[in-house]
């Protein structure tokens, strides 16, 4: 049986400039102004390009799947991408600060737990994917602290296994050197781009246990964004 067939795009796609959500889903207050708001000011000051648009799903579920050098990466494709994102969070970050966990939870962030097995997070990210939503994950987990891209992690193709969506590739190009730093982040001025790839679907639902079709998966996913980067 074949593992990969390509995903079927819609005929239409929503507008970059406008914040979207799946029908019956509202988006949490200020969310749409303040995405726009973000948008132009990333375009002012780092240029801000997004190659690819045509490509995304015009509806319906997705999964995002991105390189990931720091904290940047998300507020940039939260800003570029049309449709609400809920991304799967590492508890550091989701409790970064006593107000980091509001912002999350208006964001709609998924809290992941990488020291083990977080089945209640992969429900969380399912339930959304079956309600209509888009998932975002960093496949490679923590930030890449050498802007290379690292080896990815299964929850990837777990999730694209399980719920059936397509995956979006992204390369996001950067990031690494606009916000410079370890532990006290320094902005500077960088052009950013954010590429985005066809989607694939896969078709193993039901191999979704098996070790051996998640790191396939997994390889074909970080090939797709390894592309991107080139």
């Amino acid at each position: 049986m074949e593992l990969v067939r390509e995903a079927k795009l819609g005929a239409s796609l929503p507008s970059a400039e406008r914040a979207v959500a799946p029908d019956g889903e509202r988006l949490p207050p200020l969310y749409g102004p303040l995405r726009a708001g973000t948008r132009r000011l990333l375009e002012t000051l780092f240029d801000l390009e997004v190659p690819g648009l045509e490509r995304l799903p015009a509806d319906g579920p997705y999964i995002v799947a991105a390189n990931h050098h720091n904290y940047l990466d998300g507020i940039v494709l939260c800003a570029a991408l049309p449709r609400r994102i809920s991304f799967l969070v590492m508890p550091r970050v989701y409790h970064a600060t006593r107000l980091h966990p509001l912002v999350h939870r208006w964001a709609g962030s998924i809290p992941l737990n990488l020291a083990r097995p977080d089945a209640g997070a992969i429900r969380h990210a399912l339930g959304i994917l079956e309600r209509g939503g888009v998932v975002g994950i960093f496949p490679e987990g923590p930030f890449s602290v050498c802007g290379r891209l690292e080896r990815g992690q299964p929850g990837v193709a777990l999730l694209a296994l399980r719920s059936g969506a397509p995956v979006v590739p992204i390369g996001i190009q950067g990031t690494y050197q606009a916000l410079v730093g370890r532990r006290l982040y320094v902005p500077r001025r960088h052009p950013l781009r954010v590429r985005i790839g066809a989607p694939r679907a896969f078709a193993a639902a039901r191999q979704a246990g098996h070790r051996a079709t998640r790191e396939e998966v997994t390889r074909r996913i970080m090939a797709d964004i390894a592309a991107l980067l080139s």
